[in-house]
């Protein structure tokens, strides 16, 4: 991707300048991002997608008494009041995955690194629906795929939240600016901006979100990580302690024994191979509710595609796939990142894949991981 060509996604100026200029920083609005755009999910596909046990749906209404109700999927449409009711909203995450159109829109925000990239979150809303003034934690694109929804926003820095609230809803919500936007528009808005979004009349919003991992919680999923590949080592070293003298407290654990486990963590910590390992097996990890259906048949593999649930990444010595690793370099190494940046492979880049190449696509084939194709 050329990140120095202006996109009108971006309002005419460059990935490149988007990225300097706004990403974590400001907000940006852009007048028909998408022109012409039409919502390739519906109001119709997106409650029939609610209504699924694989898909993670929300139900929202504001009541006239200032107070909010919020209902976890599956959503019936039978549970769901009419179209005709104001202000009720039905949220619907990860429709990229079960979307082929979706999941394509998605990928012209490709200058962001993919393993920032979270979804695709679809709102659907009748008239003054919303979800309340509230802040995120993460950057998002906010893109009008039907009707109209006033947008007002602001940096906002008391974040008291109302009590008693299933909704996180801004107590003293102080917007510094106002947007209606429609299909095609869209709203950047960097991490911890405070909005609110009401629709006027029915409409929706395609959302388009990213990962920003908690700390903590990406030290524990990656030492977990951590822990397997150094099981898998060959490390034969025993703790010994020829010199251990008799104790008369025998419960206190030895120093000794503290320490070689304090080296065994360390050594771990110190691959840099084996925790960059780690960290890319947690990052391509698929969402827990993703599931691959395998091949019955293997085909002539003239291309190859990933399929739309599969997250693949790389770094300077390994390929992701699904939470799983691989080592790669040279040519090889370089197919795997060429499909890994586009998704696909095309027959001029198969021409050149060694036989292990091959034999590794054709494996995810098998998976489900990717598809093969004819030449195209």
């Amino acid at each position: 991707m050329d990140v120095q060509q202006p996109l009108t996604l971006l309002g005419g100026i460059s990935a490149a300048q988007f990225m300097r200029r706004h990403w974590h920083k400001k907000p940006l609005l852009v007048r028909q991002a998408v022109p012409g755009f039409k919502a390739p999910v519906g109001r119709s596909a997106l409650l029939q997608l609610a209504a699924s046990e694989d898909v993670e749906s929300r139900f929202i209404q504001q009541r006239g008494d200032g107070q909010w109700v919020l209902r976890h999927g599956p959503l019936a449409r039978r549970s769901l009041p009419s179209l005709t009711t104001r202000q009720w909203s039905v949220l619907v995450q990860g429709v990229d995955l079960h979307d082929e159109a979706v999941h394509s829109l998605m990928q012209r925000f490709a200058f962001i690194p993919q393993a920032r990239l979270d979804d695709l979150m679809i709102s659907y809303a009748t008239d003054g629906g919303g979800v309340g003034p509230h802040y995120d934690s993460y950057d998002v694109f906010l893109l009008q795929a039907h009707g109209r929804r006033r947008w007002r926003i602001g940096r906002q820095k008391d974040k008291t939240l109302v009590d008693g609230l299933p909704l996180k809803i801004l107590a003293n919500f102080e917007p510094e600016e106002e947007y209606v936007l429609e299909p095609g528009d869209m709203l950047y808005l960097p991490p911890r901006w405070a909005h609110d979004g009401i629709a006027e009349g029915e409409c929706m919003t395609y959302s388009i979100g990213f990962r920003s991992p908690q700390r903590a919680q990406l030290a524990h999923e990656v030492l977990l990580h951590l822990a397997d590949a150094a099981a898998e080592q060959d490390d034969a070293v025993i703790y010994r302690d020829p010199k251990q003298e008799a104790v008369a407290q025998s419960g206190e654990i030895p120093t000794a024994l503290q320490d070689f486990a304090r080296d065994a963590v360390q050594r771990a910590l110190d691959d840099p191979q084996l925790l960059a390992r780690a960290l890319g097996e947690v990052l391509s990890e698929p969402k827990p509710q993703v599931w691959f259906e395998p091949s019955s048949t293997r085909g002539m593999m003239e291309s190859v595609v990933l399929d739309r649930r599969t997250r693949m990444l790389y770094d300077e010595h390994h390929v992701y796939i699904n939470g799983e690793s691989w080592r790669a370099g040279g040519r090889d190494a370089r197919l795997m990142q060429r499909l890994a940046d586009g998704r696909r492979l095309r027959p001029a880049d198969l021409q050149r894949a060694s036989d292990e190449a091959l034999e590794l696509l054709a494996s995810w084939c098998d998976a489900g991981w990717a598809h093969a194709g004819g030449a195209d």
